[in-house]
């Protein structure tokens, strides 16, 4: 149960600080609008950090926050595939209250800002040039590279790592990835990160609010699942895990 609950409070942190400088860019009159990505990058950098120490506190020992994650560890023999499905509903379910969170933070804003496309971007993503097909393959690329670099951070031959000193280099990590592949889809890599919060869009009364664009939503949920599959797969060969 403390797992639950640290996995639903570190992924609705992880999407407050995430969309929130999602939001903090995007919408008009803020005091950071037209920030640009690298403060996007950063902040979702800051926003895993934060989110993955409170989940480890509230009794989370892995702080996944990530279906993706938590699925190629269930293939690692870390969880039994009851404990994966349990494990990523509650963390849809933080994303899904991370991005009302999100919405009431901002709340005299959304009148302010006209386009409906970019409100609806402060939750979820969208592809830069839309094609399904490339547009999934840059996404399982990017949670390949999540997954497969997060088992080597933490790999044998690499030492033991100190107390709390992960979550600072998978943040880095998450950092880099937004800065190197990022660009194509905004690298969900992470169905709690997308799906939550566009749950959250499609509940939330926001003026000229376009659709949650479900038509593309299921990209960013399957090719994240496919990519840490696939990082698993390949980790395992190489003998890491």
């Amino acid at each position: 149960m403390d797992n639950l609950l640290g996995e639903f409070m570190g992924t609705l942190v992880l999407i407050v600080f995430g969309c929130g400088v999602n939001a903090n860019m995007a919408l008009k009159k803020t005091c950071g609008n037209g920030g640009g990505w690298i403060c996007t990058t950063t902040g979702w950098a800051f926003a895993v950090l934060l989110g993955v120490y409170t989940s480890v506190a509230l009794g989370a020992p892995q702080g996944d926050l990530n279906p993706s994650v938590t699925l190629a560890k269930t293939l690692a023999g870390i969880y039994t595939l009851q404990q994966c499905i349990a494990t990523s509903l509650v963390q849809i379910a933080g994303g899904v209250a991370g991005g009302i969170i999100v919405w009431l933070a901002y709340l005299p804003h959304w009148a302010e800002t006209e386009d409906g496309p970019t409100k609806r971007g402060v939750f979820c993503t969208a592809p830069a040039v839309r094609n399904i097909p490339a547009n999934f393959i840059a996404e399982a690329i990017a949670t390949f590279f999540l997954m497969f670099v997060i088992w080597m951070i933490f790999a044998k031959p690499n030492g033991p790592l100190p107390a709390g000193f992960g979550p600072y280099l998978v943040a880095m990590l998450i950092w880099a990835l937004g800065l190197s592949l990022g660009g194509p889809t905004g690298y969900a890599m992470n169905a709690a990160r997308d799906l939550g919060p566009r749950i959250a869009h499609l509940l939330v009364p926001i003026p000229n609010k376009a659709d949650s664009d479900w038509g593309y939503a299921w990209v960013p949920v399957v090719a994240p699942l496919c990519g840490g599959m696939l990082a698993y797969f390949v980790a395992h060969i190489f003998g890491i895990v």
